[in-house]
């Protein structure tokens, strides 16, 4: 039942999709301020952080912290054999109050390659909730970023995420705002799928709200990787210059959370400080990708207001014999989105003039200028009233929670589950291990996993690496029985075990499930229809 809920008890823009060619390249170290007088209002409003008045009292004293969980379910999204899409998606809030939320929860059915997530006004992109094509209503990015705000980002190929900055830091949602999200949808299987999409939203009273934080964005436009080569590229964003230029106010900013984002072919991702007494410093780094969440949050936040900017680096490790470029499918991205107490918006891009650094150990270096765009926040990103401040805590209706924003629960594959297809090495690649095992780089080509490449179509090469690898001293593959086979076990059960009954994950290691019934029955009677080597 659907009820409003009044309770008395107690941001630019990720990932974006942005066309490197769309505009010529300002000048390196350009600050683009689109309303400096709006920026200094900004500024002065948000002058100190958004403290509850009674923050400093004993935690006695203090009623305790109150939260309710808002949920959608988006419905199902069914893809076709390789299909790739990209929609837009929405659920307006009926919210007559602002919403504070602490807690953004993400889960989907698989699918669902990357998403980023706004709030912005209901009469912006108007139409109907559901998926809809962007095109169709205006919806841009960094429109919606200056609208409203950036709600959340997905990291690559994530099936359950959840972004949390830290008690009482909030991303806000003003008055009559909706949810609107671009997602990009890829099915690398040969078989067709069906996925869906869940979001549940955290919300606390506003007097539990210690900071509204605002996004910043990194990107890296003009990637070009070398074929068959592993390269870098890095720039050096100078934002606390841009900052001063525009708010006229001392460079202050608290950092809360830093989310990468790159595809199969990344491998490396750091953020350095430049300049201040931690200079050089690194605040984050990721070896290599598992399409597991990589977002960090810092609680205690990071202090950086003594910096004088940010050098961003991606890797990849490119095994084809073409170049490859920025874009969705199977081109690359680098692209950072980060949450701070800042006066405004920064965007930090570099969109042309890279090029070639150096070549050290078989790595090509490439770098180049980063423009930095300055931009006001949206009025209603203020900090919560007193008329907030003293009132109750008001949500508007939703999906009754139930499982939405909680990981999927882990389910055995039943025994008698039928497969998919016929049970031949090609339908096995193309079924399991392409979209399931390699594509995610744990299997790949690149650095295969314990190596075990699985992404060879050559069945004769597939072959021979699935029956000679061998685990803990034993095969991985024993013809005719899935069940001492940990090939099998390790994508049919929730909780594997070796020989010793210790406790393996299960695989995809990315997935909290796992996968569907009759995929992993095709693994099976592969198996069962196997003759032992004489």
């Amino acid at each position: 039942m659907r009820t409003p809920v009044l309770l008395l008890l107690s941001l630019v823009a990720a990932c974006g999709e942005a066309d490197p060619q769309a505009d010529p390249a300002p000048e390196a170290g350009a600050v683009v301020d689109a309303a400096p007088d709006a920026a200094g209002d900004a500024a002065a409003d948000d002058a100190a952080p958004a403290q509850d008045a009674g923050a400093d009292a004993p935690d006695a004293a203090r009623p305790p912290v109150e939260r309710v969980t808002l949920a959608h379910a988006f419905g199902p999204r069914e893809l076709e054999p390789f299909q790739e899409e990209t929609r837009c998606v929405q659920w307006t809030l009926d919210n007559d109050a602002a919403l504070y939320v602490e807690r953004v929860a993400l889960a989907n059915g698989g699918g669902f390659h990357h998403s980023n997530w706004f709030v912005v006004p209901e009469d912006e992109f108007p139409g109907e909730d559901g998926y809809f094509r962007c095109r169709q209503r205006g919806f841009d990015e960094l429109r919606a970023a200056l609208a409203g705000a950036v709600l959340f980002a997905q990291s690559t190929q994530s099936q359950f995420e959840e972004q949390r900055l830290g008690d009482g830091v909030v991303i806000k949602v003003p008055p009559r705002h909706k949810v609107v999200a671009n997602v990009h949808l890829l099915n690398l299987s040969a078989g067709p799928t069906t996925t869906s999409l869940q979001m549940a939203l955290d919300v606390v009273h506003p007097r539990d709200v210690r900071v509204v934080v605002t996004p910043f964005r990194y990107s890296y436009l003009p990637l070009t990787l070398p074929a068959l080569q592993a390269s870098r590229f890095t720039a050096d964003c100078h934002m606390a210059d841009a900052y001063r230029r525009t708010t006229g106010q001392p460079f202050d900013m608290k950092l809360y959370w830093l989310l990468p984002h790159y595809h199969e072919l990344g491998n490396w991702f750091d953020v350095t400080i430049r300049g201040g007494t931690r200079d050089g410093e690194s605040i984050y780094r990721l070896d290599g990708f598992d399409a597991e969440p990589h977002g960090k949050a810092f609680d205690p936040p990071l202090d950086i207001s003594d910096i004088d900017g940010l050098a961003v680096t991606c890797g990849y490790d490119n095994p084809r014999p073409v170049e490859v470029g920025w874009g969705t499918g199977d081109q690359e991205m680098c692209v950072m989105l980060g949450f701070a107490e800042a006066r405004i918006m920064l965007d930090n891009s570099v969109v042309a003039n890279s090029s070639l650094q150096r070549e050290e150990l078989g790595i090509s270096y490439f770098s180049g200028p980063c423009v930095v765009l300055a931009v006001p926040k949206a009025e209603g990103q203020a900090p919560p009233t007193p008329e907030e401040l003293a009132g109750p805590l008001v949500v508007p209706a939703a999906d009754d929670p139930g499982e939405v924003g909680q990981e999927p629960e882990c389910v055995d594959t039943p025994a008698d589950a039928l497969a998919l297809t016929e049970p031949t090495l090609e339908n096995l690649h193309g079924v399991v291990f392409r979209p399931s095992c390699a594509f995610s780089a744990c299997h790949g080509a690149t650095r295969p996993a314990a190596g075990l490449d699985l992404s060879s179509p050559d069945a004769a090469t597939l072959e021979a690496s699935l029956r000679g690898h061998q685990v803990d001293g034993g095969p991985l593959v024993v013809p005719g029985d899935p069940e001492a086979s940990p090939l099998y076990q390790r994508v049919a059960r929730c909780v594997p075990t070796d020989a010793a009954r210790e406790e393996l994950a299960h695989m995809p290691l990315n997935s909290p499930t796992l996968l569907p019934p009759d995929r992993v029955a095709l693994v099976r009677d592969w198996i069962l229809s196997l003759e032992a080597s004489p």
